[in-house]
Parts: structure tokens; C-alpha cells; sequence
């Protein structure tokens, strides 16, 4: 009789990839509420395609591929557009995880490839990469560019190195408009390739020529998108929500930026370990070597922006768990080992992954709060809670400030181009037949709630008082005659 581990020898590579991440990811699927990121990225979708401008109609600092990304999802509505936007970020993590096992298989790794791939799909589930976040996307863009550049066979032929170079510098530009974080990465490839053909005695010259080319190749997307800007009226507006905002920012406190790190360092340090201990066995040449080089561009990324989200941390693994492949090659210590590390961060990330849902609500709940809120007439008004209650509900708005932690949170004061307090109070004046709000957070302005609570008092009664995961939405209805 053929042991059951036979049969899963005979599938290919990415059918195994496909059968884990389902299993990893089936508890999010139909969930409109996994993220309030991706929520906030479906509600802009579905407002472009009403007609809505990013950074003049729906105001946010994200590129506006992330959202262009996202449209062909929100087209389906609701609730397939959930289901849509989900596939496709399947699609991308076992697309992403095959070429990690590739580039393992090309690094001399073979017998560790698939474990580095399996690892990439569910490490994404401890660091809130369970659904569409941004880097479940770029990254396939990113992983896909280091195939091209990195060193190989064909590194002899200068026209086919040429021609990878400035494929990969596209894809880069491409995911500049995902996430502008991924320009470290993109200045890693960059600048190596520029060293390697320097190396091979290219002349000053063609070399500048080739590498000016290339740097335009990747910036092309960008000042494309600002072009468009610029020509109907609104450059400022795309670069000040693009670029100045950001800087404008307040930063977290540093206790809790240093608590988030922390966070971090713990739950990539199994697979950093293995990339460490693969590089002291001496995988440290050629492919191998530059592998490590590009997990340092990714770190260096990742500790320059600050803050340290979990998911700030998903486009690391991606080097990351190529590297880790290295320690799993070695067939006489690691593979019991490699087993047991990742049948503990699977069972890890499902029990993140529930708790999460637990904690943040599932679709039953979320019904009932889109029930309370009703279908009109009259605007709605999510001062904090789930931007996915808009589409929803199918109510009208009365901002441009969609995601409620641009007015309600400390860390945005003096970055959003509008002072939040004079925005929420403009709102309230124009009476919204509906108002949500969630039970406090951590970092709300708490002033601008009391302001808001005291507006509820006078011109709104409690319609409903809805649990949802652990926390709680209280909606409101404008009083008769109001």
C-alpha cells in the first residue's frame, strides 16, 4: 500500500503551496472585517470606480496602485467583491512562495526549497498577513524582480542582463505604487547590478547611461501618477498626501514603537536563526551570499520607517525564509527539526488568525451592525469603527477623511491637511442621519470624542448597542426633527 506521503511526493510544487495557504487563510475567507487596512483599500476601490479621486475625494497617504490594485475586486460589489479581493491575494502568496522555492532551488537548496515556501505562507498569518495587505502584493512584485537581477547562469550575456535589469526595475516601479517602502529593496537591485556590470569592466559611461535608464524605468510609475495629478489641477494634492503628509506625522511613543519591535524580533527569530545558522554552515557565495545581502536591504527597510506594525515585517520574510531554506537543506539535523518549526508557527497562525476574528468581529456580527445602521436615507457618519460600514450600508458620506483614524487619532494631528477638530465639527453640523462609534482605542484624540459624545446627547438617540469581537459599536440615530 502507497504511504499517504507518496501521494503528496507526486503533486507539483505549487499545488502543495496552494493547499496549505487555503488551509492557512480559510478562516478569513468572506470576512469583510479581516483588516480595517484592507477594508479602508476596498472602500476606495469602490469609490473610484463611482467616480472618486484619491487624495482629493477619499483622502490617504498610500499610493494609488495599492487602490488601482484593488478595483477589479470591489467591480464584483458586495459581498463577492470580499470574496474576490481574497482570491487574489491567494493568488499572490502561493505565486510568491513558488518563486521563494525557486530561487532556493537556485541558491543550491533544493532540499530546503519548499520548506522555505511553506514557512513564507504561514508566517504571514503571525503578522497580520493573513489577508490583503499591501505586502501580500508588492512582494511577488519584489520576489519576482530579485529572479531577475540575481546572480545566475546567464550573467555572461550583457544584453539579457541589460534586458533582466530593466524588467526588474519595472516591476520595482510598479510596487513604489503598492508601498513606497519597498525603495530600499529597489536601490539594493539597483545599485548591485550597476556592481556587478562595473565588475565585468563596463565602461563609466554605458554604465551610467544603462543605470540612468533603469533608475527611470522605476520612478516612471510614480511620475506618472503625479503627471496625471498635475494635469487636472491636483499636483499638490497627490504630493502632499503622497510625500509631505508622511513626514508630517506624529510618531508613536517610543515605548510603544520599542513594545512593537519587540513583537517583531520574536515572532521572525526561528527563521531568522535558520538563515544565521545557514550562513555559519558557509552558504555565504554567489547566489547565497547575495541572498543574505538583499534579507540586510529588507531589515534596513523595515527599522527606517518606525512604528512597527506586525505587518510592517512581511516584506522580510520573503529573503528571510529563502535564507531559512538554506538551513533546512542540510538533510541530517534539520528536517525533523524544519518539521516541527513549522507545524508550530502553523498552529500559531491559526490560533492568531481565530483569535483575531474572535477579537475583531466576524460577518454575523458586522450584519448586525450594517442592520442597526439601515439603508437610508440620510448619510452616515463613522467617526471610529470599520470604514466598510459606508459601502455597506450603501449610505451616503460627508467627508473626504473615509478611514476614522485620520480625524480621531493623535498621531495624525497636523497631518492630514485639515485640522481634525474644525473637520469632525463640520461634519456633526451637517447632521448625518447616522453616527458609529466604536468603544475608545488606544492613541484617540480623547477630547474629540467627548466632543462627539456630547453632540450624540443633544442631537442623536442610541438606536442599537452592537457587540462585535470584543469590542463594542454604538449607533446612533438623529433625532426627529433635527
Amino acid at each position: 500500500m502507497t504511504r499517504p506521503d507518496r501521494y503528496l511526493e507526486r503533486l507539483p510544487r505549487w499545488a502543495i503551496l496552494l493547499l496549505v495557504a487555503i488551509i492557512a487563510r480559510a478562516a478569513t475567507f468572506g470576512n469583510p472585517i479581516v483588516h480595517v487596512d484592507e477594508s479602508f483599500y476596498f472602500v476606495t476601490a469602490r469609490s473610484m470606480l463611482d467616480g472618486a479621486l484619491p487624495y482629493v475625494d477619499v483622502w490617504d497617504r498610500k499610493p494609488i496602485g495599492l487602490f488601482l490594485l484593488y478595483t477589479p475586486a470591489a467591480a464584483f460589489g458586495l459581498p463577492l467583491g470580499i470574496w474576490a479581493y481574497q482570491a487574489m491575494a491567494l493568488a499572490a502568496v502561493v505565486a510568491t512562495a513558488s518563486l521563494i522555492a525557486r530561487l532556493a532551488d537556485r541558491a543550491g537548496w533544493r532540499r530546503g526549497a519548499l520548506a522555505g515556501a511553506i514557512a513564507y505562507i504561514v508566517w504571514l498569518d503571525l503578522l497580520e498577513g493573513q489577508g490583503g495587505q499591501a505586502p501580500v502584493f508588492y512582494n511577488l512584485l519584489m520576489v519576482a524582480a530579485a529572479a531577475l537581477v540575481a546572480p545566475g547562469g546567464r550573467d555572461g550575456e550583457a544584453g539579457v542582463r541589460f534586458r533582466r535589469g530593466l524588467l526588474a526595475m519595472a516591476l520595482v516601479g510598479v510596487a513604489l505604487q503598492i508601498k513606497y517602502s519597498v525603495v530600499f529593496e529597489g536601490l539594493f537591485f539597483g545599485l548591485w547590478w550597476m556592481w556587478r556590470e562595473r565588475r565585468r569592466r563596463t565602461h563609466v559611461v554605458p554604465l551610467l547611461a544603462a543605470a540612468a535608464l533603469l533608475a527611470l524605468v522605476a520612478v516612471l510609475p510614480t511620475a506618472l501618477a503625479w503627471g496625471y495629478y498635475a494635469w487636472i489641477g491636483q499636483g499638490p494634492a497627490f504630493l502632499y498626501a503622497n510625500f509631505e503628509s508622511i513626514a508630517a506625522r506624529q510618531p508613536d511613543p517610543i515605548g510603544e514603537q520599542l513594545g512593537n519591535l519587540f513583537k517583531i524580533v520574536v515572532i521572525v527569530s526561528p527563521l531568522a536563526a535558520a538563515a544565521i545558522l545557514a550562513f555559519l554552515r558557509g552558504a555565504r557565495e554567489g547566489l547565497a551570499g547575495w541572498l543574505f545581502a538583499w534579507t540586510t536591504a529588507a531589515l534596513l527597510g523595515l527599522l527606517v520607517f518606525g512604528s512597527w506594525f506586525d505587518h510592517y515585517a512581511l516584506p522580510l520574510l520573503v529573503p528571510l525564509c529563502i535564507c531559512a531554506a538554506g538551513f533546512a537543506d542540510d538533510p541530517r539535523r534539520s528536517p525533523r527539526i524544519t518539521a516541527i518549526v513549522l507545524l508550530i508557527a502553523f498552529l500559531g497562525g491559526e490560533v492568531t488568525v481565530l483569535t483575531k476574528r474572535l477579537n475583531r468581529g466576524g460577518p454575523a456580527q458586522f450584519a448586525q451592525v450594517v442592520d442597526a445602521i439601515g439603508h437610508g436615507p440620510g448619510c452616515l457618519y463613522v467617526y471610529s469603527g470599520d470604514p466598510m460600514l459606508y459601502p455597506m450600508s450603501g449610505r451616503c458620506r460627508l467627508s473626504r477623511y473615509v478611514f476614522p483614524s485620520h480625524l480621531g487619532r493623535k498621531r495624525e494631528r497636523g497631518a492630514i491637511g485639515v485640522d481634525q477638530q474644525a473637520e469632525v465639527e463640520r461634519i456633526l453640523v451637517l447632521k448625518p442621519a447616522v453616527v458609529v462609534l466604536r468603544t475608545p482605542y488606544f492613541g484617540e484624540r480623547t477630547e474629540l470624542r467627548a466632543l462627539v459624545i456630547m453632540r450624540m446627547a443633544k442631537d442623536y438617540r442610541l438606536r442599537a448597542q452592537v457587540p462585535i469581537g470584543r469590542d463594542t459599536n454604538f449607533v446612533f440615530a438623529l433625532k426627529s426633527g433635527h
